[in-house]
């Protein structure tokens, strides 16, 4: 009686378990709710790019310590140990020594200054170009969520317009059924139901690659679903393209980048210039050495300051001189090529994002005024005034105005991110 009892004990725990195990992945696969704001977090968390561009940006401070090595002392340690046979004296010596030796260099020419001040110009740059990838990563996760709200508007259009023509069509069977409408209105609307069935699936397929290409850019599992909270809205915006170029020139990263590598590469004049100035140590080093191991019985030491000067080294430092020269008329036209493209970007999606704000205002005015036309055309048909080429066609234009509102707002919307990123408005 006791092991039977004991058996219905384990059977309740496992049936238990079980359901707490089903719960879980309920809740587990219930879909991911995010905001626009979330997307954001989540791309500049999880995405890839972020992490390379942090990555870039340690090794390069790195670096400067690499670089202001140059004008530390460095001391080595060494030991040597030999046997030797005399062929006149007929013995065998055993020489063991050990040295220690220190160099402080006290003057490079500026070589190494130069270096280092373009291992702190790298190192900021790096800086400005995670801020960079941030910006990106901002847009990207924007657009890709912009691109869900309208795929899925898109898919809510389509959904609406077969069930339009699936009602219409009932009402021209049951027309033709009591001998009101002819054979080919029925034929006509089940090609049209047909047609908007396609389209349905092509609407839903596109809102399942957005999700696909949303969870690519915030680094979730590609076939994680997701709801989204917000929808297609219009914002205005107040900024006038003027002050939107200027705030890019002051505030891009690219722009600040472009100047950097131009005073990167007057740094590289500077070291290439090194090479005609002497360069100034100072030495110091001791030593033991004796028969027996490990040879610390005589001892010696040395102090002195060694300079070297190369006199002539067949060009190569004039051929430096120049290179770095032309190196820095490069950097110069880049700033200025960088510049002209930021302002460039700006007047494109300034002027998208306007162009967008145009087509908002009167494509809801069309939207209204089809689904005013549509309803009349379904009454005058059901009436017997109307055609039934007069719904269709209503129902198509009503399509139409509603995909061409969604583009705009879609349009709208991702031009101002454009521009946002091309002003270069920094990632909170």
């Amino acid at each position: 009686m006791a092991g039977k009892k004991n058996w219905k004990k384990q059977f309740a725990a496992l049936v238990a378990g079980g359901y707490m195990v089903l719960s879980t992945a309920a809740v587990f696969a219930a879909p991911v709710e995010l905001s626009l704001e979330d997307s954001i977090a989540l791309a500049l968390k999880n995405n890839p790019s972020i992490k390379m561009a942090q990555a870039d940006r340690e090794s390069a401070a790195w670096g400067v310590n690499v670089a202001k090595s140059g004008k530390q002392p460095s001391v080595s340690l060494s030991h040597s140990s030999g046997r030797s046979k005399s062929a006149t004296m007929g013995t065998t010596d055993n020489r063991f020594s050990n040295d220690v030796n220190l160099k402080l260099p006290l003057y490079t020419g500026g070589q190494v200054e130069g270096q280092i001040d373009q291992a702190k110009i790298t190192a900021k740059s790096a800086d400005f170009e995670v801020e960079r990838t941030k910006q990106q990563l901002k847009l990207d996760a924007t657009t890709g969520y912009f691109a869900v709200l309208q795929a899925r508007n898109l898919l809510e259009v389509s959904k609406q317009s077969v069930d339009n023509l699936e009602a219409h069509l009932k009402n021209v069977q049951a027309q033709y059924s009591v001998g009101t409408v002819a054979k080919s209105d029925v034929l006509r609307s089940e090609v049209e139901l047909a047609d908007a069935q396609q389209s349905l699936i092509k609407a839903q397929n596109n809102y399942d690659l957005a999700i696909s290409s949303l969870n690519n850019v915030i680094g979730l599992p590609l076939d994680s679903e997701i709801s989204i909270k917000d929808d297609l809205k219009y914002v205005q915006n107040s900024l006038t393209l003027d002050n939107s170029i200027s705030f890019a020139l002051a505030n891009r990263p690219e722009a600040v980048q472009a100047q950097l590598q131009v005073d990167y590469a007057k740094q590289g004049m500077k070291v290439a210039q090194s090479g005609r100035k002497p360069e100034l140590s100072f030495n110091a080093g001791t030593g033991w050495s004796d028969n027996d191991f490990p040879g610390a019985e005589n001892n010696e030491w040395s102090l002195g300051i060694s300079a070297n000067w190369n006199v002539f080294d067949s060009g190569l430092t004039k051929a430096k001189v120049k290179q770095a020269d032309f190196g820095i008329d490069k950097a110069n036209e880049q700033a200025k090529q960088t510049k002209d493209s930021i302002q460039l970007e700006v007047r494109q999606a300034y002027l998208s994002m306007k162009e967008a704000e145009k087509r908002i205002s009167t494509s809801k005015v069309a939207v209204d005024k089809a689904e005013e036309d549509f309803k009349i055309a379904q009454v005058r048909y059901s009436a017997g005034v109307g055609t039934n080429l007069d719904v269709i066609d209503a129902q198509l234009a009503l399509t139409q105005a509603k995909t061409n509102y969604i583009q705009a707002m879609y349009d709208y919307n991702t031009s101002k991110a454009n521009l946002d990123k091309a002003m270069g408005v920094a990632v909170n």
